[in-house]
């Protein structure tokens, strides 16, 4: 198996013979050049990994011949060789973005090591290249279900916001998918080549939770053993999550308040400031305007920290979801798990669709998962068999929302239930439906429309 492929440029045929044996007994894939001009056509005609070249070669010597490759293949990695090696040479060639520099006569050794670092730094571009691909696709809007009209909303206001540096605050029950949107913001922003830092605030206690923000200095407190940097440093340039951000003390949400204000902190028992460019982004399932009438949020944090705030509704708001969310589970884990689904029958569907989930997307996904797992149904599709039994019970506790809202609010859920536990009943015919209702088509359709239920 090759360890990658090289292209040796040198004018001097003896070189170039003794340093393709060494490489090829190395299992390495080998060409060569006897000038910058024939390496250039040769990068044409072949595809290499990296080019070990001479400085001092007529016509285009090394440093030029590195410029070109640096303009037309950036992906190639470069090593200059020269038999007058300078410390000008030297950093000039490290500054025009090769990868080392070394001079005659060349030490077999030396050159083995060389390459293997450059291969692994290769391999590990490339794997984080391969990842953000696939990161890339996964937060594209398009890969997150959401046909209800609340949903298509939230995509909207992300299109706007995620190019810019706006603090964001995403709030919505457990299980509702807040670190997706959080990171489709990220990863459809001009940030999304930078970290995505993310930190549960909930899951720390309060000294450890400083020192995961801020970072600490050895000695700083019990246990601190040695210096220590923190989550924000660590997101300089990129942007930090944090999750649960109503579970910070007091004392922490004041330091909170001086970085979102600032973009400046220092770390635990140090006296630098430290200056960092970051996006912040926090999310949280309580409602922080009680939290701060009833003392336990700061109220001038809650206004800072609400610049653009994003309410993702409960799944059992928008059950028109369900389907869409059901089947893309179970494709997702029939793929895993190496089954084959045609797909979950009218009557699995039926009683998803009527369940209320308490846990939202995240309690459907580990349903539909274990449907996948467990089912030995040979008609291919998932069945109501296949469903835990909570789902057949009638004794559902539905997650309440103490809030006193407006009365028409607050009479949107429970009528979009109806509407669609009576669209269901009729199989989506909506003259039966109307009729049921005792409502017209055309009250019944601009009600479907406004609730998201024109999908099905």
């Amino acid at each position: 198996m090759s360890r990658g492929r090289i292209l040796i440029v040198d004018d001097d045929p003896l070189i170039i013979r003794s340093l393709s044996e060494l490489l090829r007994l190395e299992s390495y894939e080998v060409r060569s050049a006897s000038s910058g001009l024939e390496a250039l056509q040769t990068l044409k005609e072949h595809t290499v990994d990296l080019i070990l070249s001479d400085i001092n070669m007529p016509e285009i010597d090394g440093f030029k011949l590195l410029q070109e490759v640096k303009s037309r293949y950036p992906e190639v990695l470069m090593i200059l060789v020269t038999g007058f090696g300078t410390i000008e040479n030297a950093v000039e060639a490290m500054k025009q973005g090769a990868f080392d520099y070394v001079t005659k006569p060349l030490v077999d050794d030396e050159i083995k090591v060389i390459l293997r670092r450059a291969m692994e730094q290769k391999r590990l571009r490339q794997e984080n290249e391969d990842l953000k691909d696939r990161l890339d696709m996964k937060f594209k809007f398009s890969n997150i279900i959401g046909h209800d009209h609340q949903m298509q909303k939230i995509f909207e206001t992300i299109k706007t916001i995620a190019d810019t540096k706006a603090t964001v605050l995403v709030t919505g029950e457990s299980g509702t998918g807040k670190t997706m949107i959080a990171r489709a913001i990220h990863h459809n922003s001009g940030r999304s080549s930078e970290k995505f830092i993310e930190v549960n605030c909930g899951a720390l206690p309060e000294t450890l939770l400083e020192s995961e923000l801020f970072g600490h200095t050895r000695g700083s407190f019990t246990g601190a053993f040695k210096d220590k940097t923190g989550k924000f440093q660590m997101a300089d340039q990129g942007t930090i999550f944090l999750d649960e951000i109503s579970t910070a003390s007091k004392a922490l949400q004041v330091k909170m308040l001086r970085v979102l204000q600032d973009k400046q902190f220092e770390k635990v028992g140090a006296h630098d400031t430290i200056k960092v460019d970051v996006r912040i982004i926090l999310a949280t399932n309580v409602d922080l305007m009680d939290a701060f009438r009833q003392g336990d949020f700061r109220e001038d944090l809650y206004y800072r920290i609400n610049v653009v705030s994003i309410h993702l509704p409960p799944l059992r708001e928008r059950l028109v979801d369900v389907r869409f969310l059901s089947n893309h589970f179970m494709e997702h884990y029939a793929k895993e798990n190496g089954k084959d689904f045609e797909g979950i029958d009218d009557e699995a569907m039926s009683m998803l669709q009527n369940y209320p989930w308490p846990g939202n997307v995240r309690e459907l996904e580990n349903v539909i998962e274990r449907a996948v797992v467990l089912s030995s149904n040979d008609a291919g599709k998932i069945t109501v068999g296949d469903l835990p039994p909570n789902l057949h019970s009638d004794d559902v506790k539905i997650p309440t929302d103490d809030r006193i809202r407006p009365l028409k609010e607050a009479l949107k859920d429970p009528e979009k239930r109806i509407i669609e536990r009576a669209l269901r009943a009729n199989k989506w015919n909506r003259q039966k439906t109307a009729q049921m209702l005792q409502v017209n088509r055309t009250t019944l359709f601009n009600k479907m429309k406004k609730y998201g239920l024109l999908a099905d």
